[in-house]
């Protein structure tokens, strides 16, 4: 008999044995039923088994323990609760590879004789709990003897209706994983039919099916045989690809992004993968996939793709505050899928530097964004911004108008490539000087990224970051400025390790993080480039605790800084999260700029502070406070950052 039989049985007659009950509730106690409670109060215990995962299976099994103080009930009802438990129980007994075992269930008053044994079959329970006198708890106490536990004896993988014998392959085997003399684990024997079901599906058997096991039980051995009927079926590939639900997407587009095509092996794990690359468009609510027949099809499974689009505009916000830079804040306007092949146009309006301590008025940032996917290529994305700004910090006072034509080339799963040009034309004021520059530039970078995690708002728990750019730039000044070639180097690495990969914490709850930035410019002195080209340290992305732009070489003994040609900075940071919702943060920060080409070269200022964090849906809101351990004449105190996801 399986063990699905077995189980459908038990439930059978546990749902006889409690009609049978009610009946003879009914017919023998008809005079008493007033004396009880109704309903009848009851606390209840479980005693340790001393298998930490065999008391949780008892634990969750047990309805005396889940409807305790949720769904009380009368004496006949509890009756029955209490009877069904033992079968509950018994069959999570038996999930642990305890076939020989025994549920104990006792009730007991505070005053009176307890309850006789609980077997399972006792028809006395509920004529016990009706001379409990009114207001008056039941103790019900479980206890399970585990008994000898069983071990796997022969198992057999066969292929009906012929019933040979299959011979699994070294790689079937290693995913199997399954072995006699192993514990007769119910999650490892089922676990192992999903797992070779899977492998078989990868292998291009898509109408593959394995039945649920047949277990043969050996008491005298205390061995369980396992039989697994197995139907691997005809090893298809990838048929006709239909694509519906498609409205305002073109199919033509679909189709050119579709990472499987026909005639190609039937592997799940690559046709789930070229669904989750459409849901990454971000124009469809939902992307799902199909096998589109029940059979084969000429040698092939064909499949359905069925898409439901998102809506195509949204208004948002968006807002931050720290008190070097204030608060900014404004709305933006988004248009999804703009001409049906997953292009966006967002446009935004915002405000900044209000209540500031590091800039001297309010500014304002007007832009629009334009960006289109697989621009001559694949994984190649357009991106077009026009932009126009007001900064007025103090080390400089800005107003630009910008734009930036950039490509991003996705190279292998971790690596990303992006290149463009860009051009500048602003007005900069800087010491009561004030200058107008033209800057072109042909900005590079390429990134890596193994930490698995696709959204910057959700913080990485391993894994390592890496960022490196070069921008050669042409800068043609103002009468009096002169012309400049320059090159801007930078480069971030952050990398992250979780305390739970050496034993003592869970995945995720106790994270060391690590920054470190580089910067250099090549070509030029501090006063012959731009004021906005150079290099300025302080704030959230480099040392907290100093305003921003309050780290580097300052204008005499004033608040006012110049900015270098070179910048290095690094931050050590330990993330601990606090029940399901709550978290806090310590950290350490350095850096220094410079008027050499050459970084490590300046005045090192040390920044320290915490904060807290609250974990939403999206992502933790964080609530930082650095405070400088050796800052400059005029500098701030302390600095208060809030904002969105982790720092780095």
């Amino acid at each position: 008999m399986s063990w699905k039989q077995c189980c459908v049985q038990k439930l059978q007659l546990l749902a006889a044995n409690r009609v049978l009950a009610g009946l003879s509730f009914m017919l023998l106690y008809p005079g008493n039923a007033a004396r009880a409670a109704d309903p009848q109060p009851y606390t209840v215990s479980l005693t340790s088994t001393g298998d930490a995962g065999l008391d949780a299976a008892l634990n969750a099994s047990s309805n005396l323990v889940s409807l305790e103080n949720t769904n009380p009930v009368g004496p006949f009802a509890l009756a029955g609760r209490i009877r069904g438990d033992y079968e509950r129980l018994q069959v999570a007994l038996e999930s642990y590879g305890y076939y020989g075992g025994k549920i104990i269930i006792t009730l007991h008053r505070a005053k009176g004789a307890d309850a006789p044994e609980i077997d399972g079959e006792s028809s006395s329970v509920a004529s016990w709990i009706d001379t409990v006198p009114v207001k008056e708890k039941i103790s019900v106490n479980i206890s399970a003897q585990r008994g000898p536990l069983f071990h796997l004896g022969r198992i057999s993988v066969i292929e009906p209706p012929s019933g040979k014998e299959l011979h699994l392959t070294a790689v079937q085997e290693k995913a199997f994983d399954l072995h006699t003399g192993m514990p007769a684990v119910a999650s490892q024997v089922l676990g192992a039919q999903g797992r070779l079901t899977q492998l078989l599906m990868e292998e291009g058997h898509a109408l593959a099916t394995i039945a649920a096991p047949k277990a043969y039980l050996h008491p005298e051995s205390h061995t369980l045989d396992i039989v697994y009927d197995v139907v691997p079926g005809p090893v298809l590939n990838i048929g006709m690809i239909t694509l519906s639900g498609l409205k305002h997407t073109n199919p033509s587009f679909i189709r050119r992004r579709l990472t499987i095509h026909p005639g190609q092996l039937y592997q799940p794990g690559k046709i789930d993968a070229a669904r989750q690359d459409l849901v990454n468009l971000g124009i469809f609510s939902n992307v799902a996939v199909r096998d589109a027949s029940q059979k084969a099809v000429a040698g092939t499974m064909p499949l359905d793709f069925h898409f439901a689009e998102a809506k195509r505009h949204q208004i948002g916000a968006e807002a931050g505050y720290s008190t070097d830079l204030g608060i900014r804040g404004g709305v933006n306007w988004t248009h999804y899928n703009l001409f049906g092949n997953a292009e966006r146009l967002k446009i935004a309006a915002l405000v900044a530097g209000i209540g500031a301590s590091a800039q001297q008025g309010l500014g304002y940032d007007f832009y629009a964004d334009f960006l289109k996917p697989d621009f001559f290529g694949d994984r190649r994305n357009l991106s077009v911004r026009v932009e126009g700004l007001k900064q007025l910090f103090w080390s400089y006072r800005q107003t630009a108008l910008l734009a930036r034509v950039g490509v991003a080339q996705q190279l292998g799963k971790h690596w990303n490539l992006n290149y463009g040009v860009a051009g500048i034309q602003e007005k900069v004021e800087q010491f009561g000087v004030t200058r107008n520059y033209t800057i072109a530039s042909l900005p590079i970078s390429a990134s890596f990224d193994n930490t698995g995690v696709s959204n910057p708002i959700i913080p990485a728990t391993h894994g390592f970051r890496l960022n490196m750019g070069a921008t050669p730039s042409l800068s043609l000044g103002s009468k009096g400025v002169g012309t400049s070639l320059f090159t801007i180097f930078n480069a971030t690495a952050s990398t992250y390790f979780d305390l739970a990969n050496f034993g003592i914490s869970q995945p995720g709850r106790s994270v060391f993080a690590f920054r470190a930035t580089l910067g250099t410019i090549q070509g030029a002195g501090t006063y012959d480039i731009p004021p906005d080209q150079r290099l300025y340290a302080g704030g959230s992305a480099t040392v907290r605790g100093y305003r921003w732009q309050g780290v580097g070489p300052q204008y005499g003994r004033t608040r006012y800084a110049i900015g270098g040609t070179s910048l290095d900075a690094g931050t050590i940071e330990y993330r601990q999260r606090v029940l399901s919702s709550f978290g806090f943060a310590g950290f350490i920060d350095a850096g220094q700029v410079g008027s050499n080409s050459a970084p490590f070269v300046g005045t090192v200022r040390v920044g320290t502070g915490g904060g807290l964090r609250y974990y939403t849906p999206i992502g933790p809101v964080r609530l930082d406070i650095g405070v400088p351990l050796n800052r400059p004449p005029r500098g701030s105190r302390w600095q208060l950052y809030i904002g969105l996801g982790e720092t780095f």
